[in-house]
């Protein structure tokens, strides 16, 4: 039985042969059961070996995420045109070993690669064949098709004297009988407690089988930040994989994006073209606006940044690039602080008094160890300036759907380091030091920190000692809105908001409901990816997106409005109505006026049927209550019902082809 398939699309004008490749692959629960695998075939007929690495499981054991590499008996060069497509089919499992190959046959081979920094007249270097030699490596795959061997070490002098500081990490990927390897270099200055953490300025060379493939001089690698090459010894495979969209979207990883959208190719390049040039190089971001905190609309905010669902809808090869370039650069912002105890992303299970930015050292000193878990602070602000300036309520999900396409190692620590950012960066007894609650800050950076450890639980591997932490994170964080607002009979607010740090507009009676939906939409794509805990929390949510779409006193056509009235006074209690709201947040001229019809539209210098809040553009704020809806309406209630027919009904809408970071429906 077919459960998916993959295509290949060859990017040369040349016939290859024996094409390694390795994607990750997610599974819907209960596709492939423990007692079943995957296996490969083309379509003439011709059957390929794959090697599966299962890495995540669901709840009733069935596979849901795993690292699949073969080698493609033959690439045709017509397959630029037409790829070539690969059956992914369930089988059941057999006892075939699995053998792995050796570091020792890669390196008889011929294998070599390395790293060098010259930095204050000082020569410091790094060789992954002497770690592999020494055996110092942890394995990632391991099979008869590939093995992908992680291995790490202090940039030394040539004396032996270690750099406090920079590391340099490699991911060997070796396929049997093909005398290729992938070569995964990044460079990191993320330790959590090494003393004096500062900017470094070096000049670097990378070189694979005795060649530099990569130098660049004078590069400022800012602190807790890293970054990430990728380069093959032995010629390049020409390939690029193409994923089956409508497989992805219906396991519920990954929001239902519109699959309907049609992308023009001058669409496609709209979302990416800014990918060239200097923000492609370290320490730089890409596609992602660098300052975070900067206002207004932008295609990095969302469930998913403009650019990646234009890659998961199109599966084109810039939006690719784009995607998992920009998913690199995301090392840029000072968001990684690793253990050197554990070489694995700080845990705040380990470091309950941990922080980042709590200025007051009192805080963050543990009472049980007497010591201050505080994260070692530089020597001095200039020391550590960084022009990527990061904020929790304007992060994008940058390595989500790059970890879950690819499997690559260095995604899944990049969403883990973000995950756990969100976690330690505040004051330890406003997030109840070891359990990590984020409800105390500003609504849309609740929702994004909800998303980053939800996904972080979700798609981390079994056997990775992250993946409980996460899960518990997620479930605290759950329990504690349950609490607050689902199960909460005393409770002031009927009307389905957050209220935590978000009554703050118009002289802190008003709320952002555009902020609201960013909660409502995380929320329900935590449901769909199946933690009991949201769903309830979702059920109360979604009253307030679709009370603003379908209560008879209030008109819909304000319902996306930049802000809302939902109390007379700091001091008073919020409305229970949206009659309420809507009489305190509207002018008496407007309210007087038949809802959605041409003298409203008039008075608001609207057409007739169309939103405020900015309808034609692709991040303004209906734009926003679309995810909101979306998820309201899968609850399968006839009132969300009714508020989705609403909305789609309405007469303006914008080019999602240009930027579809919204553009969620329901299933």
């Amino acid at each position: 039985m077919a459960i998916t398939d993959v295509k290949f699309q060859s990017t040369d004008n040349t016939d290859q042969t024996n094409v390694p490749v390795t994607f990750g692959q997610v599974f819907a629960a209960g596709d492939v059961s423990q007692s079943y695998t995957i296996t490969g075939e083309l379509s003439d007929g011709t059957v390929v070996p794959l090697q599966v690495d299962v890495k995540a499981s669901h709840s009733d054991r069935s596979i849901r995420h795993a690292v699949i590499s073969a080698l493609i008996p033959k690439l045709s060069s017509q397959s630029r045109v037409q790829p070539q497509t690969l059956r992914l089919i369930k089988t059941p499992v057999t006892s075939a070993s699995q053998k792995p190959m050796r570091p020792t046959d890669l390196l008889n081979a011929g294998f070599t690669a390395g790293v060098r920094l010259l930095l204050g007249g000082q020569t410091y270097s790094a060789s992954a064949d002497a770690l592999l030699r020494d055996g110092k490596y942890t394995t990632w795959l391991a099979g008869p098709i590939a093995n992908e061997w992680l291995i790490s070490a202090p940039l030394k002098t040539d004396q032996g004297v270690n750099h406090p500081h920079l590391m340099a990490r490699f991911a060997i990927r070796s396929y049997t009988g093909v005398n290729k390897a992938r070569v995964d270099v990044s460079i990191e200055n993320v330790w959590a407690y090494e003393p004096s953490p500062q900017n470094f300025t070096y000049d670097v060379q990378i070189l694979v089988g005795g060649q530099t493939v990569y130098a660049k001089s004078a590069l400022t690698h800012y602190d807790h930040a890293r970054w990430r090459k990728v380069f093959w010894w032995g010629a390049t495979p020409q390939v690029h994989i193409r994923h089956d969209t409508a497989y992805l979207i219906a396991t519920k990883a990954l929001a239902n994006y519109d699959q309907s959208i049609i992308f023009s190719a001058s669409a496609i390049d709209s979302n990416v073209r800014k990918f060239t040039g200097a923000v492609t190089e370290p320490m730089h971001t890409g596609l992602a606006q660098p300052s975070m905190p900067d206002t207004g609309g932008r295609p990095d905010i969302g469930l998913l940044p403009g650019w990646a669902v234009t890659y998961l809808l199109t599966m084109d090869k810039a939006a690719k690039e784009a995607t998992l370039g920009t998913a690199d650069l995301a090392g840029s912002w000072a968001a990684h602080y690793r253990d050197k105890k554990t070489d694995r992303p700080v845990s705040v299970v380990d470091y309950p008094y941990i922080s980042v930015n709590d200025p007051n050292s009192g805080d963050t000193i543990n009472p049980a160890t007497k010591k201050n878990e505080r994260v070692a602070q530089c020597v001095s602000t200039d020391a550590c300036s960084n022009p990527n300036i990061i904020d929790p309520a304007h992060q994008p999900s940058f390595a989500y759907l790059p970890y879950i396409v690819t499997g690559d190692h260095y995604y899944l620590e990049e969403l883990q380091f973000w995950a756990m950012w969100n976690v330690i960066q505040g004051v330890p007894g406003y997030r109840n030091f070891a359990k990590g609650l984020i409800h105390q800050t500003q609504v849309r950076g609740q929702a994004w920190m909800l998303r980053s450890i939800a996904e972080a639980a979700y798609i981390t591997p079994d056997s990775d000692l992250l993946k409980k932490q996460f899960e518990t994170l997620l479930s605290d964080n759950l329990d504690w809105y349950n609490r607050a607002y689902t199960n909460n009979p005393a409770a002031d607010n009927r009307l389905g908001f957050i209220t935590e740090h978000a009554i703050e507009y118009n002289n802190k009676i008003g709320v952002a409901p555009w902020m609201d939906d960013f909660f409502t939409s995380a929320v329900g794509h935590i449901a769909e990816l199946g933690y009991v805990k949201a769903k309830p929390l979702l059920a109360w949510k979604v009253t307030f997106p679709i009370s603003r779409m379908t209560d008879p006193n209030f008109c819909w056509i304000v319902g996306a409005s930049y802000s809302l009235v939902v109390r007379d006074s700091p001091a008073s209690p919020i409305y229970t109505s949206m009659r309420q709201v809507y009489d305190a947040s509207n002018p008496a001229s407007l309210r007087s006026l038949a809802c959605a019809g041409g003298d409203m539209a008039h008075n608001l210098s609207l057409k007739v049927g169309e939103m405020t809040g900015y309808s034609t553009a692709t991040d303004g704020m209906p734009l926003v209550m679309q995810p909101a809806l979306a998820y309201a309406a899968d609850s399968g209630s006839a009132a969300a019902a009714a508020a989705w027919k609403v909305f789609v009904a309405r007469s303006v809408k914008p080019d999602f082809s240009k930027g579809p970071q919204f553009a969620i429906v329901p299933r």
